[in-house]
């Protein structure tokens, strides 16, 4: 059978999209159709490589998961990874092309070929797909950029989506931000929105259908969902907005893992195995003192290297890591927090900044070397040595070789024959590996020695699994699945 696409879209950032997204992702996986997800334009530093080695952003990733297919660039055509506060990378069809600022990049024009390249890799997905699920970015009310918007209500009409308005009552201003945002749309685009969901409802849901039939009057468009809010389903977050809601502090019955909080973190979804874990106390910081507090500590990825190195220099945080270090605390670098460890960092093409050299903090003996090419691929590997396949992915700018003298000391071998990551002793390593801590064998042993709990066999992909069919049950309850599939239907 074949439908037409089917659009979520916000009053605001932080609605829920994304999780409403993926739901009916694995909802149409379910019934037997052969969904694909597609963002026009995503931002974001938490991206993942494709299996062809091209660059997405990992809300699309996870979108793909729930519908039970591999990604691809087309998913996500565009990706921003802001570099700082003013500028940020930009990937065109899984490659980055160029740097532009948020005035350059949102204010030059109407971006009519971006528009339309993201159009193209919409038309690519609907050729092999049905249905295909749109999520759009931010609130489809920025009146102000209407012209230039390649992501909400423009995409929505050149496929004809049947477009779903997804609101947050949680934060409060439901009906004003439900209203508004229908009402300052065009005709044109208010006749594609065919329903209202209002997301993370706390309580007794009846007590919202009064709320129902006034929003039904003021908008002229059905609610067709109230949906609960929810702690007990596990899905991977894109956005870094939720690393504020994660905790910040040791614990004290566990394996302490202080998260370096990175002002460019990105991939914060490598430590969210840490997180369901039940040997570690996973925690975010940029605390001396917490970082005092922790069995473990880890430097992540970040889009700038250079500024966030600089930065921990400034806050202290460098020398709480060196000092763990020299206290027989295990410290792990994992891509940009791998280039930290080592002895210096140089951009003598100014990729990052105006920096071009910079002492790291000297724990590997490691030289990284900046290049405009950035590297975007997925991985087998074996784990110092072990005999179990593992799985990873890169995506870094940056080669980094040895100190002259140094005794070479790989961390993992790669299926194609290749060496990755450099392994000080048990206590200290880095990797150019995204979801390296995925595989049983790193979890099992970075809590070696640090408790007497028996080593896990914890498999991340059925859980994942599992969790996108407690999403879609959930989410299936709560809304009127007959009414959305009735607007899907091709005349």
């Amino acid at each position: 059978m074949s439908f037409r696409p089917i659009m979520f879209v916000g009053t605001c950032s932080d609605a829920g999209k994304s999780i409403i997204n993926t739901a009916f992702c694995r909802i149409f996986k379910q019934d037997g159709f052969h969904p694909a997800p597609f963002k026009a334009q995503n931002m974001s530093l938490n991206s993942y490589s494709t299996p062809d080695g091209l660059e997405i952003g990992r809300a699309q990733a996870v979108q793909a998961e729930a519908c039970g297919i591999p990604p691809e660039s087309d998913m996500n055509p565009v990706l921003l990874k802001p570099t700082n506060e003013q500028s940020s990378q930009v990937v065109l069809n899984g490659k980055p092309v160029g740097n532009m600022s948020a005035k350059e990049y949102f204010m030059a024009n109407n971006k009519a070929e971006l528009f339309n390249q993201a159009y193209a890799a919409y038309e690519r997905l609907h050729a092999r797909y049905s249905p295909i699920v749109l999520e759009g970015a931010g609130s489809i009310s920025e009146i102000n950029l209407r012209k230039r918007d390649i992501t909400n209500m423009r995409m929505a009409l050149r496929t004809g989506a049947a477009t779903y308005l997804v609101a947050d009552i949680d934060r409060g201003g439901v009906f004003a931000s439900v209203y508004g945002s229908i009402a300052l749309l065009p005709e044109e685009e208010k006749k594609l929105i065919k329903g209202i969901i209002i997301n993370k409802f706390r309580g007794d849901i009846s007590l919202f259908d009064e709320g129902r039939k006034i929003l039904h009057e003021l908008t002229g468009v059905p609610v067709v969902g109230v949906i609960p809010y929810f702690r007990d389903i596990y899905i991977e977050e894109e956005d870094s907005v939720s690393l504020e809601s994660k905790n910040t502090r040791a614990g004290s019955d566990k394996i302490n893992v202080a998260i370096v909080l990175l002002k460019r973190l990105s991939n914060f979804t490598d430590f969210s195995v840490l997180e369901r874990d039940e040997r570690f106390h996973t925690y975010y910081t940029n605390n001396v003192e917490e970082i005092g507090k922790a069995d473990i500590i880890i430097l992540p990825g970040t889009k700038n290297t250079i500024a966030d190195l600089q930065n921990i220099k400034a806050n202290g945080i460098a020398d709480a890591i060196i000092r763990a270090h020299k206290d027989g605390k295990k410290v792990i670098g994992i891509c940009g927090g791998y280039q930290m460890l080592g002895a210096r960092i140089e951009d003598p093409d100014r990729i990052e900044g105006e920096t071009t050299s910079i002492p790291g903090l000297g724990i590997l003996p490691l030289i990284t070397v900046m290049e405009p090419e950035k590297v975007t691929r997925q991985s087998r590997f074996q784990f110092r040595n072990h005999p179990d396949t593992c799985r990873g992915y890169e995506i870094h700018m940056g080669k980094t070789t040895l100190l002259d003298g140094s005794t070479a000391s790989s961390l993992n071998r790669l299926e194609d024959g290749r060496e990755d990551g450099y392994l000080l002793n048990d206590k200290c390593w880095g990797s150019y590996l995204h979801g390296i801590l995925d595989n049983d064998v790193v979890l099992n042993e970075l809590a070696e020695g640090l408790t007497q709990a028996t080593p896990t066999t914890f498999n991340y992909t059925d859980f994942k699994n599992q969790q996108y069919d407690k999403l879609a049950e959930h989410v299936r309850a709560c809304v009127d699945l007959q009414y959305i599939y009735s607007t899907l239907k091709t005349k």
